[in-house]
């Protein structure tokens, strides 16, 4: 099928050289790297391959994609290479959803202090769920947890958040046996908000009179301990947002709701309605509105986009998507097979992994993961190109056409 007819990338290489000239000394290294990766990914700037089908004889140019992980190009492959591996760690038990949000103020500290506040906003939240869950009060078990680190609101405004996954149960202390939760009720919100707020406050304290905070701007006072603390005061009386969703109905509902949210960008390819001179215009979601209403369209100008998009670049080394608990890497696969074990259930048998370029065995001719569009068929690779450099043969339909 054909993609978007526009494209992230068209809108960076039509207007991104404008912008970055008059942005010069306000852009990070990793915000031009990413700028670049998209406007090269999947041109000729990368290099790619000539495939020819096996059925039609149609020959076909693949460019090579970028791979980062901010580019819209790029998710989807690495959404479904992702999910094959977690496929067979399902557990035959009900998923529960969980999010923890930050209040605006702290939002805002986080937008000059990212990596920071980022990686104590999905350390206090997953402290927060083990340390209610393996209360005796509340579950008793040792739980596991998948978390995804969003930063963006519908209209890519700053919102950083964090959404869990998590099996409705646990590990008793022994690991001698699995410890299930009520049918539709994992864990208290209130208690966990709770909890969440004051280890989310303790930790910008700590960070703060450590001097690991940057202020700049009209933040510049808050680096005045006095004027710090009286912004985190009223935050200390009010109910933090702990939000719980319905659990998911089997782990094929865990699987369709990962596949969306775990490599998704601040916006999409399939959002952007047009591009003009000076303006973007995209679809955006409103929240409070439900059923097919709650679909707008948003418009900005283009320096007031390309800038929305850039602010959600994670710092280099950010890791988007953690595990904790008995999902932690270290154990994990002991873990998941002892609780199969205290489950009885079977291991689930892995997919077919239909994007291996390689087709297979070693023996097998290395094919696209796309189809011919022409007749659906298989499409051979049989010859590459270097960045920069054209392909040997050119297809025939672009001989056809000089």
């Amino acid at each position: 099928m054909p993609g978007p007819s526009l494209e992230v990338a068209d809108i960076f290489r039509d207007h991104g050289a404008a912008w970055r000239t008059a942005n010069q000394g306000h852009i990070g290294l990793d915000q031009m790297k990413v700028m670049s990766a998209i406007e090269r990914c999947r041109t000729a700037a990368l290099g790619g391959h000539v495939a020819r089908c096996e059925d039609c004889a149609h020959e076909h140019i693949s460019y090579n994609s970028c791979r980062n992980r901010h580019c819209p190009k790029c998710q989807s492959g690495a959404a479904k290479t992702w999910l094959a591996a977690r496929e067979a760690e399902l557990l035959p038990v009900r998923y529960f959803h969980l999010v923890f949000t930050l209040p605006k103020p702290i939002a805002d500290i986080a937008h000059q202090n990212k990596r920071k506040i980022y990686n104590l906003l999905m350390r206090a939240s997953a402290d927060t769920v083990i340390k209610i869950a393996a209360d005796p009060k509340h579950l008793g078990a040792r739980i596991g947890i998948t978390s995804v680190l969003h930063t963006w609101g519908s209209a890519m405004t700053h919102h950083p958040h964090v959404h869990m996954i998590v099996p409705g149960g646990g590990l008793s202390a022994d690991r001698a046996k699995w410890i299930a939760c009520r049918k539709n009720f994992f864990l208290s919100v209130r208690v966990l908000s709770r909890l969440y707020r004051r280890l989310i406050l303790e930790g910008l304290v700590k960070l703060h009179k450590a001097g690991k905070l940057r202020f700049f701007g009209d933040y510049a006072d808050l680096i005045d301990r006095g004027a710090f603390d009286a912004v985190l005061a009223p935050l200390r009386k009010i109910d933090w947002v702990v939000y719980a969703k319905e659990p998911f109905a089997g782990p094929k509902a865990v699987l369709a709701y990962l596949s969306r949210y775990t490599h998704r960008v601040a916006i999409s390819n399939s959002r952007l309605i047009r591009a003009e001179a000076d303006h973007v215009t995209f679809r955006v979601k409103d929240y409070r509105v439900k059923g097919s209403r709650r679909y707008t369209a948003m418009t900005l100008t283009t320096a007031e986009f390309i800038r929305r998009f850039l602010i959600h670049v994670l710092p280099r080394g950010q890791h988007r998507i953690r595990h904790y608990g008995f999902f932690g890497n270290g154990n994990r696969v002991a873990n998941i097979a002892k609780i199969r074990e205290l489950l009885r259930a079977k291991v689930p048998n892995p997919t077919h992994n239909a994007d291996d370029p390689a087709g297979g065995a070693d023996d097998q001719p290395r094919t696209l993961a796309t189809p011919c569009p022409c007749c659906g068929g298989r499409l051979i690779i049989i010859d590459a190109f270097a960045p920069q450099q054209q392909p040997r043969a050119p297809p025939s339909a672009w001989r056809s056409a000089a």
